[in-house]
């Protein structure tokens, strides 16, 4: 499995931006209430990208030849590392279209925008764990000449 680039993420960062951005003016033109994420969402990103660099720690000392683990343990953690770079890109474009919203409004709702704001943040900060734990995961080449050609590609 190839490591995370950064196009995809960019393109679901766009993606989430335009969607939220126009679902909340769609549901302002309509009358009703706009998106806003609950506090709960933050702290369960954080929580997450915690727990994710926590599952890839094992895999980053086997790596080094510190222990041995089970090879499913270790897939399975690099795909959900993936997974959740994928997820975070697209939750922190969503939470910066709802931010941009928020903020463009001649009357701005404190409360709604700091939650906005935390869920960006927290979005981010689960994409930044989870291609760290990408990163964990990665095996050493085997030779010199494997990791010369990885350098020069």
């Amino acid at each position: 499995m190839s490591r995370s680039r950064p196009l995809p993420l960019v393109l679901l960062a766009l993606l989430g931006f335009a969607l939220a951005f126009v679902i909340d003016l769609a549901l302002a033109m309509r009358g009703q209430p706009v998106l806003v994420p609950p506090p709960s969402l933050a702290v369960g990103l954080v929580l997450i990208a915690a727990l994710l660099v926590a599952l890839a720690w094992p895999v980053r000392r086997a790596a080094a030849g510190a222990t041995r683990i089970d090879p499913f343990y270790a897939t399975r953690v690099v795909v959900l590392a993936k997974a959740s770079a994928l997820a975070a890109a697209l939750l922190s474009g969503g939470g910066a279209g709802i931010l941009v919203y928020l903020l463009s409004r001649a009357v701005v709702p404190i409360g709604s925008t700091l939650t906005a704001a935390g869920t960006l943040v927290a979005a981010v900060i689960l994409l930044i764990a989870a291609l760290v734990a990408e990163h964990f995961c990665r095996l050493p080449p085997d030779d010199e000449k494997e990791e010369a050609a990885a350098a020069a590609g």
